[in-house]
């Protein structure tokens, strides 16, 4: 006999009945299972972190000593490019992908002043208080430069210098008058694996006018963008 209202037979379950509904009962874990559950999660979650922040800190370090790093610029001598603070990023890839060119902002290792030229260069001790600068590539290997009064001429021809600003001297005078004698009448050669390299702040900069051409083996790359503070953020 059936009822009506369920649609089931009446009387004791089959076996395999029982069974079914058994299974679609929720298991439950006593309290005792969850609470040393608990600890075994918060450490898998812990040692995970631990490998996402440790991970992330390894590939920082691998692409500051490999590709980019940032520098804070510590004087004016990059004046108006570049401000006392303005914080840069500097491409360290840029010199072994392609050669260096004229107009590029470049950091150097500080010339290590007993290795150049004196009397010719007689102002490089005066850079020793920085491990790194920052100037501008103004001739390139082989190239004849000269200064004339304002101006810089390179391979005869003067060089088109829109970064200065206006009226700026190139001709150096006291405190910053350096040993470079080059003229138009007798240019300077840059050796082979060198570059001459001023500050766009023309009368307030010690460069190569100071402690001559640098190897290109010291650049550590190029200067490409400015990223602080966020009011002078731009490419170089």
């Amino acid at each position: 006999m059936h009822d009506d209202t369920t649609g089931t037979p009446n009387g004791p379950q089959s076996p395999a009945d029982a069974e079914d509904a058994v299974s679609t009962t929720p298991v439950q874990l006593p309290p005792s299972r969850l609470r040393r559950n608990r600890p075994r999660s918060r450490l898998r979650a812990l040692i995970e972190w631990v490998v996402v922040v440790g991970g992330a800190f390894g590939l920082a370090m691998l692409i500051q000593a490999f590709l980019f790093q940032p520098f804070k610029i510590p004087s004016g001598s990059m004046i108006p490019t570049l401000k006392v603070g303005d914080r840069i990023v500097v491409n360290k890839a840029s010199y072994h992908l392609h050669p260096v060119h004229r107009g590029d902002v470049v950091v150097f290792t500080t010339p290590d002043c007993t290795s150049v030229h004196e009397p010719e260069w007689a102002h490089c001790n005066m850079v020793g208080n920085y491990a790194d600068l920052v100037k501008r590539v103004i001739a390139l290997p082989g190239d004849r430069l000269a200064i004339a009064g304002d101006h810089v001429y390179v391979n005869g021809e003067m060089l088109d210098e829109p970064y200065l600003n206006t009226g700026a001297v190139t001709l150096q005078q006291p405190p910053y008058g350096c040993g470079f004698t080059g003229t138009r009448a007798h240019p300077f050669v840059i050796p082979d694996g060198m570059v001459f390299v001023m500050g766009d702040n023309r009368s307030e900069s010690l460069d190569s006018r100071c402690f001559g051409p640098i190897p290109e083996s010291s650049l550590v790359g190029r200067a490409f963008v400015v990223i602080w503070p966020l009011n002078r953020l731009g490419w170089l």
